[in-house]
């Protein structure tokens, strides 16, 4: 059986696309993602017909509403999950479309990050790559933060790759990292 969504495997969210998956990793700083063939639930309330993703929400609607009663839609929604990357289209002249520009394979490169935190960071004994990974992902907040992203994500797989970013998003300062604690929330949220 087709996959029917893509499961985290640093917190098991079930995620119901690739760009969903993207969007939890950049969030959480997350990257093992798994095609589970379990389905993302789609629960409803019959009351207001807001739509929860998970018992836990249907849960918590519960208890600020009030609404008891939930309607499972998830077999009428549940699509087999695509892995493949939307592919742009094409006009007549065989060009890509202007539209199309998030999908279009970008040039990616290192980020841009404060070089005398990074100076500092290998001086201390850190590897060039972990510090330019830990300056990126905690927004150059400064020596202690990077550190503690370090000491947090000692164990991820990537921890001494660069990360990559696409050139237009250079200019971009990246938001602090999360806490532990906001991230589960974020991932509940989810």
């Amino acid at each position: 059986m087709a996959g029917l969504s893509l499961q985290c495997g640093d917190c098991g969210v079930l995620l119901k696309s690739v760009e969903e998956a993207q969007e939890h990793a950049e969030l959480t700083s997350h990257s093992n993602f798994a095609e589970s063939t379990e389905a993302v639930l789609n629960l409803v309330c019959s009351t207001c017909r807001k739509p929860c993703r998970s018992k836990t929400e249907s849960d918590l609607h519960t208890k600020r509403t009030g609404h008891t009663d939930f309607v499972d839609k998830t077999l009428e929604t549940a699509n087999p999950i695509s892995l493949e990357l939307p592919k742009p289209s094409v006009d007549s002249d065989g060009v890509a479309g202007a539209s199309t520009s998030n999908m279009e394979s970008e040039e990616m490169v290192a980020p841009e990050v404060d070089k005398n935190l990074l100076g500092e960071l290998e001086a201390m004994g850190f590897p060039i790559n972990r510090g330019t990974r830990a300056l990126h992902y905690t927004g150059n907040a400064g020596l202690e933060a990077a550190v503690n992203w370090i000491v947090e994500h000692e164990n991820d797989p990537d921890i001494d790759e660069i990360p990559m970013v696409p050139v237009n998003s250079k200019a971009e300062s990246r938001k602090p990292s999360l806490t532990p604690e906001e991230m589960k929330i974020k991932a509940q949220e989810l």
